[in-house]
């Protein structure tokens, strides 16, 4: 390093015609500049200026070391200037893990138009609902939605669900709609199992939020399966609007309780944590947040 530091400060001198001149562009003073340069000859064994008192000029071998040294300085500025281009342009490949049911709906259309716009970028999309160590199985971030568990991981919220009680109208035609969040607990309830509210419901009421248990005789892991058992009249779903949308939008399945205020459910994009954001990374989840954040209504995505 020492030795480039040299070769700079000398090819600086050159350009600049004079000592001084240096020391100023350099931010250095003249004596530092002068003892750098000597140093350098030094090392080398020759001399690489001739010093007048009015001016510079470079020996025979001086011109031959000065070219090689210009091209050197010149590669190490393209070399920042790549680098300066990877932080604003995304390119590579970019590895995504998103759960299975919000993957296959709605994530799709936002990643064909996001490498339609950088075509120099290539992804890797695995959809699983267990829990992904991004870091560890090498992913460059996840989808991951709900309340997060504390880590180390930067999460960016990218949009946000309302959470829906609903069943088909067959079985609100044999069954009496609730009128209140705690009739849930005396009705057949279709339970997802990795909702960290897998037994219960959060309801506002009064200014207060109260969580009624839910119970019943299907439990699944994936939203879809629920979604379409409650579509075939098995029960009662509290599902997220981003999988049941659809369903509410064409009458297959319908609402009840909806002037009971419920949290939304949070979509977050979480990646690791890291002093310089990769722009692939960066524009990506920026690009989510403008696809998602600007979504009037999910039941308005076909």
């Amino acid at each position: 390093m020492n030795n480039l530091t040299g070769m700079m400060i000398f090819a600086q001198v050159v350009q600049s015609g004079s000592f001084s001149k240096a020391a100023d562009d350099l931010g250095m003073s003249k004596s530092s500049v002068s003892k750098k340069v000597t140093f350098l000859e030094d090392r080398l064994g020759v001399r690489l200026l001739n010093r007048t008192t009015r001016k510079l000029s470079l020996t025979e071998v001086g011109q031959v070391f000065y070219e090689r040294c210009e091209r050197i300085m010149s590669e190490a500025e393209e070399a920042e200037l790549a680098i300066t281009r990877l932080q604003d342009e995304p390119r590579g490949h970019l590895k995504i893990s998103a759960p299975v049911s919000f993957g296959v709906k709605h994530l799709g259309r936002p990643l064909a138009a996001f490498i339609e716009k950088y075509d120099d970028l290539s992804v890797d999309v695995q959809l699983n609902d267990r829990y992904v160590d991004i870091v560890d199985e090498g992913f460059d971030l996840a989808i991951r939605i709900g309340r997060l568990p504390d880590s180390s991981l930067i999460a960016k919220k990218v949009g946000s669900s309302r959470m829906v009680v609903c069943a088909s109208p067959d079985y609100w035609q044999k069954h009496a709609k609730p009128t209140h969040p705690r009739q849930l607990e005396d009705m057949n309830c279709l339970i997802y199992t990795l909702s960290r509210n897998s037994g219960g419901w959060s309801y506002q009421e009064n200014g207060k939020t109260h969580l009624v248990k839910i119970e019943g005789d299907v439990k699944a892991n994936n939203g879809d399966i629920i979604r379409d058992m409650a579509v075939n009249g098995a029960g009662v779903a509290v599902s997220p609007a981003f999988i049941v949308g659809r369903e509410l939008a064409n009458g297959v399945l319908e609402t009840v309780m909806e002037e009971y205020e419920v949290e939304p459910i949070n979509i977050y994009a979480v990646y690791p944590h890291n002093r310089h954001l990769s722009a692939k990374v960066r524009l990506f989840v920026d690009f989510l947040k403008d696809w998602f954040g600007n979504c009037p209504s999910w039941e308005d995505i076909r």
